[in-house]
């Protein structure tokens, strides 16, 4: 829809007096699409995380209940029966505003996984050998002084960068911002010197006109202000649409193959597996510069 109708010029046409709220769900609501959603639609928009493994919302804001004021970025706080915490490397549990590791303190709330079908041993493995006495849910983020948890991306989509670790969701946020971009990826892709650099695919809004040279520089200009030289952000990639699960997921893992030219099978959870050959079409020029 942003890419779409950027201006919301199609609201003007129907009732939304029963409108009450817009929840979101698949991918993290980048504050950039908050705030645009917000203004157009003068209504509460409401983020939530969770995973298939939980079943139901770790972290949300219940409208039905009690409302907490919203803040862009968060999906609020958690929902009763998940003790949250941030963690390091080692298990240490992190200050407020410091970015780590998202793990939920055991037990776990009804509802959850118990196990992995006749898998017991691969489950602990997955989800409860890497912090004892937490479950592992492989999303890295952050806690704030009140509490308001934020969930910034995979924690495989956390890359390094000749020996400096950066998050790409940071990186991502940042691109969002930018008034042409309709919404973004960034993954990781092998370099030899630096180990990772990386690859911003980005999808315009469809009423942009100006020279996409002219996009990808400012792009690559916004990442060097706002996160530094260290993240060495220069490659930018124009693409109609990003290939995404039915419930909305980007598939980061199968983009960041295509770019390293590995083989991949096709998610069996893929909208539109078309997608796949455009993302491969639009990388090849990135292929080619490796080979040379």
């Amino acid at each position: 829809i942003k890419r779409e109708d950027p201006d919301g010029k199609l609201l003007n046409q129907y009732d939304l007096s029963h409108f009450k709220y817009l929840f979101l769900a698949g991918e993290r609501l980048d504050p950039d699409t908050y705030f645009w959603a917000s203004r157009l639609l003068n209504r509460p928009v409401v983020d939530h995380w969770w995973q298939t493994e939980t079943g139901w919302a770790i972290v949300g804001n219940c409208m039905g209940l009690n409302p907490l004021p919203i803040k862009a970025g968060s999906p609020t706080k958690p929902m009763p029966g998940y003790e949250v915490h941030i963690l390091d490397a080692n298990g240490k549990i992190l200050p407020p505003g410091e970015e780590g590791i998202v793990a939920i303190k055991l037990p776990l709330p009804p509802g959850t996984l118990l196990t992995l079908w006749q898998e017991d041993e691969k489950y602990k493995q997955t989800y409860l050998d890497m912090f004892p006495g937490y479950y592992f849910t492989g999303d890295g983020g952050y806690i704030d002084e009140e509490g308001y948890v934020y969930i910034m991306g995979r924690v495989d989509d956390v890359i390094n960068v000749a020996g400096h670790r950066l998050s790409t969701g940071a990186m991502e946020e940042v691109i969002a911002k930018h008034p042409d971009v309709a919404e973004c990826a960034v993954v990781g892709r092998k370099d030899e010197f630096k180990g990772q650099l990386p690859l911003g695919l980005v999808v315009l809004k469809s009423t942009v006109q100006r020279d996409h040279e002219e996009i990808k520089k400012e792009l690559v200009q916004m990442v060097r202000d706002q996160i530094g030289a260290v993240a060495s952000f220069k490659e930018v990639v124009i693409v109609p649409r990003l290939p995404k699960t039915r419930s909305g997921k980007i598939l980061r893992g199968t983009i960041r193959k295509i770019a390293d030219g590995e083989s991949y099978t096709v998610p069996s959870t893929i909208d539109d597996p078309a997608i796949l050959n455009e993302i491969e079409e639009a990388l090849k020029t990135i292929r080619s510069q490796d080979s040379k």
